[in-house]
């Protein structure tokens, strides 16, 4: 498949049959619940039965979770919300959740998309709720590639 074939793939997103689960962290709730409807609406859209959603205190310890939860999907989708504070703590919770993530999916060779908003205010995470559509999306076009290759 040349690079220009698979440009299109996004437009003929298909879910159906998709066993998806989403890690969500609880930690700024007021962003994660409603990336969470987003990337919910998001697999209904393209026809994905309900995700299995699990909760998690914050977003360093969504990678844990989402390794554990990957055999069992298709792809894994990872929502939280890291707003930057005074101290250097926003830099290890992203970062960490950021490789943990990484590992998860090259260990488990599941999707672990990462829906996890990185942001320096409340205003900047609130433009960014569609990313929990978006992760859905990644999730649905990812597992549609690696069935190709």
């Amino acid at each position: 498949m040349s690079s220009s074939q698979n440009r299109g793939k996004a437009a003929a997103l298909d879910g159906t049959g998709l066993r998806v689960g989403i890690v969500c962290g609880r930690f700024n709730d007021f962003i994660t619940e409603r990336l969470l409807a987003g990337a919910v609406a998001g697999l209904e859209k393209y026809g994905a039965p309900e995700p299995t959603v699990v909760w998690v205190p914050g977003a360093f310890e969504i990678p844990m979770v989402a390794k554990a939860l990957a055999p069992r999907c298709d792809a894994v989708i990872a929502l939280g919300a890291v707003i930057r504070g005074d101290t250097p703590h926003f830099d290890f919770v992203a970062g960490e959740c950021a490789s943990g993530l990484m590992r998860a999916q090259l260990d488990t060779g599941v999707p672990c998309v990462f829906g996890v908003l990185t942001t320096d205010t409340v205003a900047q995470a609130e433009e960014r709720i569609d990313k929990g559509l978006e992760a859905a999306e990644t999730a649905i076009e990812m597992v549609m590639l690696l069935k190709e290759l």
